[in-house]
């Protein structure tokens, strides 16, 4: 299993896909840090916008910046991972090699595990060293409590992780490429959009992965539409979790009873 892990590591690596998502993904964390960091503190239409920078609030609302783009990105990403090998017709090739297709859809999901939480740790990263000289240089004091960056940090860990099993599971069921990315882009930015923002759907928002990860990073952060309730931190972890092996179940399933010819 671990060579086959290697394996699957090593043809993603060898593709110019993995680093273009990731340039993609800071940049757009890049331009988002920016808005956050232009519009501290300014009133809109005299009621509060974004906490000032010196506000550990401030700190909060920043660190989550990266978390729904690099589950959009690694969703993609686990997406492409299982349609390539049925469009270029590589998959048959790696199922001559092990015939046992499940220990092939085990292997991609250990390194779509992988490389969500190498994205998770390079967002991570990124957002420090834009978050804490900006806080500090504006006279402000890091407070890891008051902010709970690490808690934050552990849920976009987590659920970036998770997500690219999303994304592989989703490819496992519908095969086709374009359609798997638009799926994934749809239900991210739509979908569960609609759920988190509309207080009448919230209820069921929570128990979707978009509300679990909310929860796991205890973001309660008022969107105008009022504080959405999620689950508790260790309902939300319970919930990504099942989530996680409910699309590894239907990549197992679709991917070993199809016909790959």
């Amino acid at each position: 299993m671990t060579n086959l892990v290697k394996a699957e590591l090593q043809k993603l690596f060898t593709t110019r896909l993995w680093w273009i998502l990731l340039i993609v993904l800071l940049l757009l964390t890049g331009v988002f840090l920016a808005f956050f960091i232009g519009f501290a503190g300014v009133e809109n239409n005299g009621a509060a916008g974004i906490p000032a920078t010196d506000d550990p609030k401030w700190a909060q609302l920043a660190w989550t910046t990266g978390a729904q783009m690099s589950w959009i990105m690694v969703m993609i990403l686990g997406v492409i991972m299982m349609t390539s090998e049925f469009r270029y017709q590589t998959i048959t090739g790696t199922f001559l090699t092990t015939p046992r297709r499940s220990q092939v859809i085990v292997a991609k999901l250990v390194s779509g595990l992988v490389v969500g939480a190498l994205y998770a740790l390079a967002v991570l990263v990124f957002q420090a060293l834009v978050v804490i000289p900006t806080v500090l240089i504006s006279g402000g004091e890091l407070s890891l409590a008051e902010s709970r960056i690490p808690q934050i940090s552990l849920g976009i860990l987590v659920s970036t992780a998770l997500y690219a099993v999303f994304g592989i599971g989703l490819g496992a069921l519908v095969r086709n490429q374009i359609a798997g990315i638009v799926g994934a882009i749809v239900w991210t930015y739509i979908i569960e959009s609609i759920f988190t923002a509309i207080p009448a759907l919230q209820g069921v928002g929570k128990w979707l992965p978009g509300g679990a990860s909310n929860a796991l990073m205890s973001i309660d952060i008022d969107t105008g539409l009022g504080v959405p309730h999620w689950l508790p931190a260790w309902g939300g972890a319970l919930v990504l979790v099942g989530y996680g092996l409910l699309f590894a179940a239907v990549a197992s399933a679709t991917t070993v009873r199809r016909d790959i010819t």
